[in-house]
This record gives C-alpha cells, sequence and structure tokens, in this order.
C-alpha cells in the first residue's frame, strides 16, 4: 500500500513523505507534518495510521479539515494552529492500515469523513506476465506465464531482498 503511494506520486512527480506512525505519536508532531506538507504541497503517507491513540486521530482530523478546507476554498494563505501559513495546493494525506490487529484503533467517524477509503490485494502475477508475454507475440503465453511464475516465486523465497 505504502509502496503502491509512493509509485503513484514518483509517476506524477510529486514528492511522497512517509510517516511511520506509533503510539508515540501526539498532536503536535501531527501539526507539523500537516503543516509541512500544506507549505510543501508534497504528498504524506502515513503508515499503520490506526496505530495512533484515537484521542490524538480526533484531533488529527481537526488539523486535516482545516488543511483541506482552505485547499477547497483556493486559498493562498490561511491559519493553521495559530500560525499563517502560504498553502501549495497540490497536497495529499494518505493513510494505510492493517485493521483488526491487536492494538490498532478505530479510525474517529469525523476522520473517517475526511478519506476515502480503498481496498487493495496481491495482483495475479500469473495473469501479469501472460498478457505481457501474448502482448510481445508469444504464442505459448500461457505455458511460459506458468514457467516464469514459479521461476518468480523460487527468486522471492530463496534470494536476498538487499540490491546488489
Amino acid at each position: 500500500k505504502t509502496e503502491t503511494t509512493k509509485d503513484l506520486g514518483r509517476g506524477l512527480a510529486i514528492w511522497v513523505i512517509v510517516q511511520n506512525c506509533s503510539d508515540q505519536m501526539n498532536n503536535k508532531v501531527m501539526a507539523n507534518f500537516f503543516s509541512g506538507l500544506a507549505q510543501t504541497g508534497a504528498w504524506g503517507c502515513f503508515d499503520e495510521f490506526n496505530r495512533i491513540p484515537v484521542e490524538v486521530l480526533s484531533v488529527a482530523a481537526g488539523q486535516l479539515a482545516a488543511v483541506l478546507d482552505a485547499v477547497r476554498a483556493r486559498k493562498e494563505r490561511f491559519i493553521f494552529e495559530e500560525e499563517e501559513l502560504r498553502l501549495v495546493p497540490t497536497l495529499g494525506a494518505f493513510i494505510t492500515m492493517n485493521p483488526g490487529y491487536a492494538g490498532r484503533t478505530e479510525l474517529p467517524e469525523n476522520l473517517k469523513a475526511l478519506l476515502r477509503p480503498m481496498s487493495m490485494m496481491t495482483p495475479d502475477i500469473a495473469l501479469i506476465i501472460e498478457i505481457m508475454l501474448f502482448s510481445e507475440g508469444f504464442t505459448m503465453a500461457k505455458v511460459l506465464s506458468k514457467k516464469m511464475t514459479t521461476l518468480y516465486a523460487m527468486c522471492v523465497q530463496q534470494l536476498s531482498k538487499q540490491d546488489h
């Protein structure tokens, strides 16, 4: 989920800043992050957002709403946390979460109202490989895609993730 957000930003030439969230985050940290996003126009990806305590999430909803209201009103400057900020309207806020894990909080309703949910799943690698092979003119694409999928799975299983 985080990598998909980063890839989308990279494809659109937008800086994506990833924040790994924890239960140690407070209102001030969230305000600083939203302030930075508003002033730079960057995207923020809050990874494992539902690790943040519910009382902080509730305040963060108000902070995010203030920034989004300024964007909707097409303001060049706005007041945020008693400070006047310059606004670059390309900013974006993305959250990732794995609901249902122990220690995770449910998002408050005022925060849910500001976000659009999207579910993600692992793509079918075999189908992707088959389509790529067919598009390149391979007539035995189905058979080759099964072999390549097996090869890929073995590589993932046996090789390290370190770049060489």
